[in-house]
């Protein structure tokens, strides 16, 4: 089979590779539809040292080919969603709703699982992992239902780490599509208000569609100053970081006001951050967030997808096949594209 690989910065490649077997009872063969590559891909586009190795995709829809003898609730032909971590479903934190932090479960492109962006993956542990979606492989609802298995999850983590609910005034940090996703969950949530920092047009005005209010495209102490402005001086009681950079937290903790809650879902790309008086301790600001676990969310967000009443899709703004997935990340560093869907 055909599958992306990464072998340092900016060295993306499509290449043939062994077909993917069975190995466990609980595991599941599943051919790739539709894949795509995410914002947190391009950290290691960036900064992989050269020489190492490693699979690529985390976010896949796909077709059931084979299951092993303990596989129940899946089965060939059924169309299913991966979430972006595999976990079994029964141990106390999947019990809990963290997936992320599955005692047996982990990572795709990881611990020698595959990535997604290929035309097939072995899925460990698939009757915990694997959800059935309504639809052929055909349906033009495919790309709005990928966005389950990370993107939409991980914004809805967000607002839901920070109990947005009605009435609220919420900042948003970040105009990618993990931001966006925050902006529509806030909107889903029920928030009055929702200021979305950022930038580029074309990703704020999708953000306008999605439930933003305001958008704020000052960065700094500038943009700071006039998101408090905004929010009658005293900054916002929920912010959702989307970024991941230090200068994105800071900016999250300059724009929330005492007694508030910064929700981070952008993966750090720092080591140490301002948690001390003046930044978190003396304001009683509460820091919460971190890796959505989508597989918790997939049920709950994915119906209001399949009537059409929200259309999350809307962020894949450029569709490639597998072939061309070292294009798609070259037009997402360059800023060309938002978030590039891969169809197989």
């Amino acid at each position: 089979m055909r599958a992306t690989f990464m072998y340092g910065a900016g060295d993306v490649r499509v290449e043939t590779v062994p077909d993917p077997v069975l190995r466990q009872p609980t595991d599941a063969l599943v051919r790739v539809v539709t894949s795509c590559i995410c914002g947190s891909d391009l950290h290691p586009y960036h900064s992989m040292p050269a020489g190492e190795t490693r699979p690529m995709g985390h976010e896949f829809i796909g077709v059931v080919e084979e299951t092993g003898s303990q596989v129940s609730t899946v089965k060939r032909g059924d169309l299913v969603i991966a979430p972006f971590a595999w976990s079994d479903g029964t141990c106390e934190f999947c019990r809990e709703g963290l997936q992320t932090s599955c005692l047996h479960g982990g990572f795709w492109a990881r611990d020698g699982i595959g990535g997604g962006q290929a035309e097939a993956v072995r899925v460990p542990l698939a009757d915990g992992t694997l959800v059935k979606a309504p639809v052929g492989e055909d349906s033009d609802l495919l790309p709005g239902l990928l966005t389950l298995s990370d993107v939409y999850g991980t914004g809805f983590h967000a607002a839901k780490c920070a109990n947005v609910g009605p009435g609220d005034a919420v900042v948003v940090v970040g105009d990618g599509a993990v931001g966006l996703m925050a902006v529509l969950s806030a909107s889903r949530l029920g928030a009055e208000q929702i200021i979305l920092m950022g930038r580029h047009k074309d990703r704020t005005d999708l953000g306008r569609e999605f439930g933003a209010t305001d958008v704020v495209a000052e960065r700094g102490e500038e943009g700071i100053a006039k998101v408090r402005e905004l929010t009658g001086g005293r900054g916002a009681r929920k912010v959702l970081e989307a970024v991941g950079h230090l200068p994105a937290y800071e900016q999250a903790i300059g724009v929330v006001r005492p007694g508030g809650v910064v929700s981070r879902v952008g993966v750090p790309q720092y080591d140490t951050a301002p948690v001390g008086f003046t930044s978190l301790f003396g304001p009683n600001i509460t820091l919460t967030g971190g890796p959505a676990p989508a597989r918790a969310y997939i049920e709950q967000l994915m119906p209001a997808v399949l009537d059409g009443t929200v259309q999350p899709g809307k962020v894949f703004d450029r569709a490639i096949g597998l072939e061309q997935t070292p294009d798609g990340y070259r037009a997402m560093d360059d800023r060309e594209a938002l978030k590039v869907l891969i169809r197989l």
